[in-house]
């Protein structure tokens, strides 16, 4: 079940680089606008990666 939460979020943080971008920024005129946003984005699923799989291991 952990596994399905954190694939749905970061699913949605996906759609959300997609949308917001060309939606809600597209008024701000400088590329750091999206870029600053997009690397938020990135950072938020690197967590999200990081602690679903902090307790994979080969022990049985």
């Amino acid at each position: 079940m952990k596994e399905k939460n954190a694939a749905l979020l970061i699913g949605i943080i996906v759609l959300l680089a997609f949308i917001i971008p060309f939606t809600v920024l597209k008024d701000v005129e400088k590329w750091y606008g999206s870029f600053l946003f997009w690397l938020i984005l990135t950072l938020i699923v690197i967590v999200c990666n990081a602690i679903l799989t902090k307790d994979w291991s080969n022990e049985k």
